[in-house]
């Protein structure tokens, strides 16, 4: 009795939520809800291409050190990149002395203690410590920007839908607003206009603003706003995810160690679970059929019953 009134309960709510359901898909089909103005003036990130696409993608370094110094030159000012270290920039093909002496020529310092004084001090970064934020904390660096916070990019490519795309767009992005934008979403004060951004109006001003803004040392391609962009893209794809193209040279090895494994496995099942003849009990011993008739005999001839 009270295992038919449990399944009486539990088919009464399977039939509360399939009308559920069902009313909402059709409420949704006869009243669709109102385009929002972000939804028709927003763009997705445009198709880039970068090194490090596919399965086999690697790092480009020397984009990647073009990217850092646009970081350097252009973002720093601004935005943090908190849980990156001076010293990792190894692996991007720096020397340990070029990279004792960005973290010496770094424009903000790093947090000390005075040891004579126990007050709080700076001190100039050296290759262990992390990128300092440029603001002592979160309320100077919204005063600083019209109350707005800039974001630290170590993770930003891995953040955002899109990643190194979604920077690339956004840098390059900035344009006027259309005409048929309604009032009330056209950037008003500090903001400015880029369809790349989710609401549209982002309070960061372009930070790339000409071509050749950025120096590029002989042997590279010309610092267009463009490729500056794509640069920074990379390079903050790195800092997101350095271990990307190890991680894609340690994939083949286990593709044909796990292609291999696959082949043993169905061979092995082939061998000893396929079919009805492999799971058939060979009778040996007594059981044999030519033992049994034998025995049968001897007991026929001793007058043995059974």
């Amino acid at each position: 009795m009270v295992r038919l009134f449990g399944i009486i309960v539990g088919l009464g709510f399977v039939a509360v939520a399939a009308w559920a359901l069902l009313w909402g898909a059709i409420s949704y089909i006869k009243e669709p809800p109102p385009a929002s103005v972000e939804h028709e003036f927003h763009q997705a990130p445009r198709d880039v291409a970068f090194s490090f696409d596919g399965p086999f993608g690697r790092y480009d370094r020397q984009q990647l050190q073009r990217g850092f110094q646009v970081y350097r030159e252009v973002c720093a000012a601004c935005h943090s990149l908190q849980y990156v270290a001076f010293r990792n920039l190894h692996d991007l093909g720096y020397s340990e002395a070029e990279v004792r002496a960005i973290a010496d020529q770094w424009p903000v310092q790093v947090p000390s203690i005075n040891p004579e004084t126990g007050e709080p001090a700076t001190r100039k970064a050296i290759p262990a410590d992390h990128f300092p934020t440029p603001y002592a904390n979160e309320t100077a660096g919204r005063a600083a920007n019209n109350n707005a916070l800039p974001p630290d990019l170590s993770l930003m490519a891995k953040a955002r839908d899109g990643g190194p795309r979604y920077i690339e767009s956004l840098l390059t992005g900035y344009q006027n607003p259309p005409g048929h934008l309604p009032a009330e979403n056209r950037p008003s004060g500090t903001l400015h206009y880029n369809p790349y951004f989710a609401n549209l109006n982002i309070a960061m001003p372009p930070p790339l603003t000409a071509d050749g803004q950025v120096t590029y040392a002989p042997g590279n391609p010309p610092a267009t706003r463009q490729q500056m962009a794509h640069d920074v893209a990379a390079f903050l794809m790195w800092t997101a995810e350095p271990n990307l193209g190890t991680r894609h040279m340690m994939g083949i090895p286990v593709l044909v160690f796990l292609i291999f494994a696959t082949v043993l496995g169905y061979m092995a099942y082939q061998q000893v679970w396929h079919g009805p003849t492999s799971r058939r009990v060979r009778a040996t011993g007594v059981l044999d059929p030519e033992n049994m008739a034998k025995n049968e005999d001897a007991k026929r001839e001793a007058g043995v019953a059974g």
